[in-house]
């Protein structure tokens, strides 16, 4: 790769287009990865230990993926929820491509790949799932879950995988200074050295008591 990173925007490595086969959605599927974006070769295990340890999405409204990659959780994502509109997010515009190829091998119409500006700012999201990009550095990460989990739905979850050893638990404690009040984080699942992060957004209480006839 080279100087390329799987978060910058254009990369300028070859792109050597591959095929992988992987299991997303409980089906045998032949997807388009290449090379300057993350993990090409290969579904991750940060990756895969989300898709095991969440559960089954909305099966409406609007759903994200934060850092799409290629797209396995976009993918899965819009598979088991075929009426939802599901939001594949990435500054990296070779990843943003290969998830509308493959999304297009799999006759998929309910996935739009966007840069996070493009992304209608209206928007509010019923889950967000996401491996995040923890390289991009702490300052940049956490810009982008401010970002971003503001904008689930009331009573809605995030689920978020992190490598333990690459800061999962400060990770944790972080959001849960920041968020308060009117969200809760708990570690729902521990898996291969990965924890998955749940952030529960709940329901904005009253700002004045409620006058009893």
């Amino acid at each position: 790769m080279g100087s390329d990173h799987y978060f910058t925007a254009t990369p300028a490595s070859p792109e050597n287009l591959r095929t992988i086969r992987v299991t997303l959605a409980g089906r045998e599927l032949e997807l388009t990865t290449a090379g300057g974006v993350f993990s090409p070769d290969r579904l991750d295990a940060g990756t895969s230990v989300l898709l095991a340890n969440t559960p089954p999405v909305p099966p409406g409204g609007h759903l994200l993926d934060i850092g799409s990659g290629w797209g396995p959780i976009s993918l899965s994502m819009a598979l088991a929820a075929p009426h939802a509109t599901v939001w594949a997010v990435d500054v990296n515009e070779r990843a943003l491509d290969l998830v509308r190829r493959n999304a297009a091998s799999l006759g998929l119409t309910n996935i739009n790949a966007s840069l996070p500006e493009d992304v209608p700012a209206e928007l509010s999201f019923r889950t967000i799932r996401s491996n995040p990009p923890i390289r991009v550095g702490k300052s940049v990460l956490h810009d982008l879950l401010e970002t971003w989990l503001p904008r689930l739905d009331e009573r809605s979850d995030a689920w978020l995988v992190v490598q333990r050893n690459l800061g999962a638990d400060s990770l944790q404690r972080w959001i849960g200074s920041t968020f308060q009040p009117g969200y809760s984080v708990f570690r729902a699942a521990t898996s291969k050295g990965y924890r998955v992060l749940k952030v529960r957004k709940h329901g904005t209480p009253p700002t004045a008591p409620i006058a009893v006839p």
